[in-house]
């Protein structure tokens, strides 16, 4: 095990973390009258000794397990197909919809995210034992859960086989600007010092757990009717989701830069520098789209959950590395390392003339490597973090030195 550990940070970055100070602002309504309230409830009931980080782990846990249910009874997006007999085309068989039970769990699991990570910090702050490595977590961790989350809620409304719902093409489309919208928060903050957190968060995590819990109890089949204006509600979802991200989230954080920028409280970066953590998602989604469009096989046709789950975990690689410039006030890297893989793998998918069967090997093997290329750099970093901080991750205990234990007592107001 000691062969695989590699030291992605090195000592510039750790040392850029002894400085690092929480500065976080949430003018959300939903956040800070609803679950901010319910969450300082809720957290009273976890036992001192849990470690702020552990409940980030599971709850992201609960994350991952609410798309894996849905990957095992509807892996192809197909179960939400409606019957000819609603669909009124006699040769589009309907799908098998996902047992109500099913949904009900997938709500469950859904709320049990949200909550665990609204709780995490709070347990670190009533436990004194708040750390940089606590925020980084859970937001590596929640850079990689905007796949799940939002791939899920494509398995309500599923394939536009039934002319119902949206294309696998436009779900594409939207989770791509879902993540272009978590990567512009940590843009934000790396040119203002300040993560302003975006409305959209709560309310979608809110908003996913009612659709399921009643489409739990009405079934995939109760979204196949027409909404007033002559729309389904699939494409009214998809409007609303490009609206909030690109109406509100975007507009709102480059009025944040500019302010910052004006009144010099920000890092007053140059405009090639302040735009250097944009390239790398950037490439990738050009190189992602490339083999897309390109393909002699659509891939995406074929094997939509695969390339949604890749391109999700690629972003989430990318993005962790933006959160740490920022946390550690260092200059974000041009050229993601996982850009170089993908390039490879896009050129060869979109311009070889591979067959079905040997385009599926590449995606499959390609989305195994990343996996675990990410999963690799997580867990080296989360290693590196805790030796430097004298710290256990996952468990509450004192550090093993006298300087460790003065910077968790100046860090005692910061967040998880």
């Amino acid at each position: 095990m000691v062969g695989l550990y590699y030291e992605y940070l090195g000592s510039k970055i750790l040392t850029g973390f002894d400085s690092y100070k929480y500065s976080c602002k949430d003018t959300s309504p939903l956040s800070q009258y609803v679950m901010h309230p319910f969450w300082n409830q809720v957290v009273k009931l976890c036992p001192m000794w849990v470690a702020p980080n552990l409940l980030t782990l599971v709850g992201f846990m609960c994350c991952v397990g609410h798309f894996v249910l849905l990957t095992v009874y509807d892996y192809d997006f197909s179960a939400g197909t409606a019957p000819p007999d609603i669909s009124k085309l006699e040769g589009q068989p309907g799908g098998t919809p996902v047992p109500g039970l099913v949904w009900f769990f997938v709500a469950v699991l859904l709320f049990l995210s949200h909550t665990l990570d609204g709780i995490d910090g709070k347990q670190a702050r009533r436990t004194g034992s708040s750390t940089p490595l606590g925020e980084l977590f859970d937001h590596g961790l929640d850079s990689w859960a905007t796949i799940f989350i939002t791939g899920s809620v494509y398995s309500i409304f599923g394939r536009n086989l039934d002319l119902f719902s949206i294309s696998e093409f436009r779900m594409f489309c939207v989770l791509w600007n879902v993540y272009f919208c978590f990567l512009i928060s940590h843009w934000e903050k790396y040119n203002t010092g300040i993560l302003y957190l975006p409305w959209g968060y709560d309310f979608s995590m809110v908003s996913g757990f009612v659709l399921y819990l009643i489409t739990a109890v009405g079934g995939q089949h109760m979204w196949k009717i027409m909404l007033p204006g002559n729309n389904y509600p699939g494409p009214v979802l998809e409007f609303l989701v490009y609206a909030g991200n690109i109406g509100l989230t975007l507009p709102t954080a480059l009025y944040n830069i500019y302010i910052s920028y004006k009144e010099g409280t920000g890092k007053n970066r140059t405009f090639v520098e302040a735009m250097r953590p944009l390239v790398s998602t950037s490439i990738a989604m050009f190189l992602c789209f490339l083999w897309i469009l390109m393909s002699p096989n659509d891939i995406l046709i074929m094997d939509p959950r695969c390339v949604y789950y890749l391109t999700g975990t690629i972003f989430a690689n990318i993005c962790c590395k933006l959160i740490i410039s920022q946390m550690s006030n260092t200059r974000c890297e041009l050229f993601s390392f996982i850009l170089f893989p993908l390039a490879v793998a896009a050129c060869v998918g979109a311009f070889v003339g591979l067959s079905p069967e040997n385009e599926l090997v590449l995606l499959y093997s390609f989305t195994g490597f990343v996996t675990l290329a990410h999963v690799h750099y997580g867990v080296c970093v989360v290693g590196e973090m805790s030796h430097h901080l004298g710290i256990r991750p996952f468990s509450i205990a004192k550090p093993t030195q006298g300087d460790d234990l003065q910077r968790l007592l100046d860090n005692e107001e910061e967040t998880v």
